[in-house]
């Protein structure tokens, strides 16, 4: 009864509600027309917002935080503003998608993708980028210099050349990801392997020797040798080397805990969990995974919280707002949202 004498006197022209007050409106509209305000507001009902994979409801978010299902408010996986800050959304990248989700009143689901689409095409743009090792194995250029150090010239942006380039080291030993060496590759796999050639980015061409071994059979290890004319260049004998892969020096790069948040609930519409089931039983129990001693340069050590970058090859991170020296996954570089819904 208060809410339409409220919108009138303070000059509303619009009430805009969820859709579950439309069976309220024939009584807003009795009150303006009876008590005959100059002012005429209209009441008009919209539907909610629901994107797949989570939940909006206030009421559930809070039992999370709670009973400690999650690290608050501004846990990462929230959807809420907290939340998707401290997972280094931008308030331009959450603005596109409200425009481009659009308003309904009918029932929908926005993908989540939709979501990530939009950030991940403002940083492309906008992120410097910097290199990050997740999973580091050491490799050693046998035919390098041990007390050598050169330094490459690396775009910092090669989407914005006025953002210009950095220097980055190299030694005889260096780190590479686990994910980029195979023992025994599968088919038309183009990175490190034994006896095979791999371009070190923006770097030398080295061949995979040899493979040392710990006692206990894991990975210590790899020995490789470098092609020295071919450094931040093409090979003068005009071959071609089909991988590249990123790389760290083992002397500068610096220590880090990188975090890789994936959607909070298994299921993808959280209103089709059936009756007898709820919201817990759907809970993602892999929704973040934490990777301790990941290797990153030496300045992002330095780098003040809440700035965002690209980690080559590994997708969009921001250094964490309450965890000193951690590093948020904010999104993937891969886009799978479907460009006909872009």
């Amino acid at each position: 009864y208060a809410h339409p004498i409220q919108d009138a006197l303070e000059g509303i022209t619009h009430s805009l509600c969820s859709i579950e007050f439309e069976n309220h409106r024939p009584l807003y509209e009795w009150v303006i027309d009876n008590l005959g305000f100059e002012n005429k507001p209209k009441q008009r009902e919209f539907a909610r917002l629901n994107v797949t994979h989570t939940v909006m409801s206030k009421r559930y978010l809070r039992k999370l935080v709670e009973e400690g299902l999650v690290d608050g408010w501004d846990d990462p996986r929230m959807p809420t503003l907290s939340g998707l800050r401290r997972r280094g959304y931008t308030p331009s990248a959450i603005f596109d998608f409200v425009s481009r989700a659009g308003v309904a009143k009918a029932y929908s689901v926005v993908d989540y993708e939709l979501l990530e689409h939009c950030i991940r095409e403002e940083l492309n743009e906008s992120a410097e980028r910097r290199i990050a090792v997740l999973h580091p194995i050491k490799v050693v250029i046998t035919n390098y210099p041990e007390d050598k150090v050169e330094y490459f010239e690396v775009a910092n942006n090669p989407q914005k050349p006025e953002c210009g380039t950095r220097r980055v080291p190299f030694t005889r030993e260096v780190y590479i990801d686990a994910d980029d060496f195979a023992e025994v590759p599968p088919p038309k796999f183009f990175r490190m392997k034994p006896g095979s050639e791999v371009r070190l980015m923006g770097a030398y061409i080295v061949k995979c020797n040899e493979v040392i071994k710990n006692s206990d059979g894991s990975l210590k290890e790899i020995r490789c040798t470098a092609d020295l004319e071919t450094g931040n260049g093409m090979p003068t004998d005009g071959r071609k080397v089909k991988g590249t892969i990123h790389w760290l020096s083992s002397s500068f790069a610096k220590d880090t805990t990188v975090r890789l948040y994936d959607f909070l609930f298994d299921i993808e519409n959280t209103a089709d969990i059936p009756e007898d089931k709820t919201y817990d039983d759907y809970l993602n129990k892999a929704s973040v995974t934490e990777i301790r001693g990941a290797k990153i340069e030496e300045a992002l050590a330095e780098a003040p919280a809440g700035e965002r970058f690209q980690f080559v090859r590994c997708g969009y991170f921001v250094k964490d707002t309450k965890c000193e020296n951690v590093f948020n996954r904010i999104v993937g570089l891969k886009d799978s949202f479907p460009k006909a819904q872009k």
